[in-house]
């Protein structure tokens, strides 16, 4: 398989919408007499599922059922909160355009459940622009295990060493470098220094707009 691909992670790449995330879990905890510190909280789950949240907050006493039923409850409270400002990262739609245009194949690998997947992609009416779409409801690990990246390249017929994967978070970074899979950092939450360690990171950008095509698939070589 010589196919190229660019897989990207959903919440804090396709869309900035990170803050929304953490607010939203804030507030959620708050109501359960829970309080938490934003960037710790960022820097210790972004990339990991719900129900591995809960567990690591509430316990693992929690049923499956439980664990479902508060992972949704935040999801909407998440929803509502994001709604009103829902768009794409600032370059992406012209990006995505110009790597079609250059043979490669889009794919979607997030730790999101299917309602924000169908909220996000749907709402934007981005769907169509994927060839393959891998979330939390295929995967029993969320990041950093390798998992969803794997499965994403997988669906769309392209080897690890000839996918990229964009990310915005530590965690997600270590699930393509556990992959084999080169990353491409989106500073939409956290600066560079934050991924100094990974020797899989290409190139680093504020969004899609910083970013040229063949440039990174020539980095990814080198």
């Amino acid at each position: 398989m010589t196919k190229r691909a660019f897989i990207f992670d959903m919440d804090g790449t396709i869309v900035d919408n990170m803050s929304f995330h953490v607010k939203s879990w804030l507030e959620f905890f708050q109501r359960r007499g829970h309080t938490v510190d934003a960037d710790e909280f960022f820097r210790n789950t972004a990339g990991r599922q719900g129900h591995e949240i809960m567990s690591t907050y509430f316990g693992k006493q929690l049923t499956k059922e439980e664990s479902a039923a508060l992972d949704f409850e935040k999801e909407e409270l998440y929803r509502e909160m994001y709604a009103p400002h829902l768009a794409p990262t600032s370059g992406f739609v012209d990006f995505i355009a110009r790597a079609k245009a250059a043979g490669i194949t889009l794919a979607v690998a997030t730790a999101a459940p299917v309602e924000n997947i169908d909220f996000t992609l749907d709402g934007l009416d981005l769907r169509k622009e994927f060839s393959a779409i891998a979330g939390a409801a295929d995967v029993a690990r969320g990041k950093p295990n390798p998992d969803v990246f794997l499965l994403a390249a997988e669906r769309a017929g392209a080897l690890p060493q000839n996918s990229i994967v964009f990310e915005d978070a530590p965690l997600g970074v270590e699930a393509a470098r556990r992959a084999g899979m080169r990353a491409v950092v989106l500073t939409t939450t956290l600066p560079a220094e934050a991924f100094k360690e990974f020797d899989n990171v290409i190139a680093v950008a504020r969004d899609f707009s910083e970013l040229d095509v063949e440039e990174l698939f020539a980095s990814a070589t080198n």
